[in-house]
């Protein structure tokens, strides 16, 4: 090619360019030397690290059943990861690696439930694995049923039935190092009377109310239905606290206080009809009940229900006397109009969603009129009449 421009320097040919060939070559062998050896570093590592993800590599593990005893909590969502790094940060085992080797093969740890467990620090993996998949390494739950109060309540035969303050008490029992983590009811009760509602963690929209209420009775119907999780060897006021926490959110989750927003009653008034709805219906009949106590409320006509006059004596449901309905008091439904002061029990999603959400209709009277709890439904007193020898004819009371 001509290169009269002089866009090409002049190749010499004095042998210049294979001298400088040569003293480049080193240089690139060097190179390619290098990247070789990268190559397999990163080889190396990434093997490395699935040796150590998949255990190629030991890993530390205590021997034998454990020493101390500790309480170790289990979140909801959590996976065998991360239960077995919860255990290690409490000592039960030396590594994750160690329970989650050990659990690898069992599929009772990956059922395990959401609570709190007693474990032994400096446990073997398997020695873990074995305690906390035992029916009896689950401690600190408890069920609170639609209808239940805060106090103990019994029957006519005088069997008795535990209220919530003795379910928060039970499950806050085990044997920790030989010391017992019991908190008496009667210490949960001073703890409900005495320490400020919203230090307990009672929900803003319920606050005013219970300032007002009787210090015995302000937690009424804020404990709703569900299993409760407490941690065995907390304060009277923890437990409390820790219980109102997750009623809250359950409360919330039912449409308290979102939902009363339409009804034209407050938050803490709906929660109290959805109580009575609750001890004076099967579930069936809950929203017509919820229907009868509003329209009576509107015409300031008083509920006459006999669950309020029960309530005050931790009775169960039974048909009152003249004596128990003519007792004055601010829960005696039959002598006083409106709602009573607190909720009466603890109203289930049922009994929420039907203070909410009544179903229409122009009842002003109800009555049980089925042995199995059915309701018979009326406008009229005479029609109510009706009902009741009905009732009695099919001996539902």
């Amino acid at each position: 090619m001509s290169d009269d421009l002089g866009l090409f320097a002049d190749t010499p040919d004095d042998g210049s360019g294979q001298r400088e060939a040569a003293r480049r070559a080193p240089r690139r062998r060097l190179v390619t030397v290098l990247a070789v050896v990268l190559g397999l570093a990163i080889i190396g590592g990434g093997a490395w690290y699935a040796l150590h993800l998949f255990g190629g590599f030991g890993y530390d593990d205590y021997a034998g059943n454990g020493e101390s005893d500790v309480v170790v909590q289990v979140e909801p969502g959590d996976s065998t990861s991360a239960i077995a790094t919860r255990l290690a940060e409490h000592d039960v085992v030396a590594s994750p690696k160690a329970f989650v080797k050990a659990g690898a093969n069992n599929p009772k740890v990956t059922a395990i439930q959401p609570g709190y467990y007693l474990m032994k620090t400096k446990m073997s993996g398997a020695a873990a694995v074995q305690r906390i998949t035992e029916p009896n390494a689950k401690v600190g739950s408890f069920e609170v049923r639609g209808g239940m109060q805060l106090d103990d309540t019994s029957d006519n035969a005088g069997k008795v039935y535990e209220g919530i303050l003795a379910k928060i008490s039970k499950a806050s029992c085990t044997q920790q190092n030989g010391e017992s983590t019991c908190v008496p009811a009667e210490e949960l009760r001073a703890a409900m009377e005495k320490t400020n509602p919203k230090q307990l963690g009672v929900p803003d929209w319920a606050l005013p109310s219970v300032a007002k209420a009787e210090p015995k009775r302000r937690l009424e119907g804020l404990i709703i239905p569900g299993i409760y999780y407490v941690k065995p060897g907390s304060s009277a006021e923890e437990l409390l606290r820790d219980v109102l926490k997750i009623s809250t959110e359950r409360l919330q989750a039912a449409g308290i206080p979102g939902g009363a927003v339409d009804t034209g009653f407050t938050p803490y008034e709906v929660l109290t009809v959805a109580s009575l709805v609750e001890k004076e219906a099967v579930t069936k009949d809950f929203a017509k009940v919820s229907r009868v106590t509003y329209n009576r409320l509107a015409i300031n006509k008083k509920l006459e229900y006999d669950s309020t006059i029960n309530y005050v004596l931790d009775k169960q449901h039974i048909t009152t006397s003249d004596a128990d309905r003519g007792r004055p008091g601010p829960y005696n439904s039959y002598l006083t109009t409106g709602l009573p002061p607190t909720p009466i029990s603890a109203p289930s999603k049922d009994a929420i969603n039907a203070a909410i959400k009544p179903t229409p209709g122009p009842w002003l009277f109800f009555v049980k009129c089925q042995k199995d709890g059915t309701t018979c439904f009326a406008e009229t007193f005479e029609e109510q009449q009706a009902n009741e020898r009905k009732a009695r004819a099919n001996g539902a009371f």
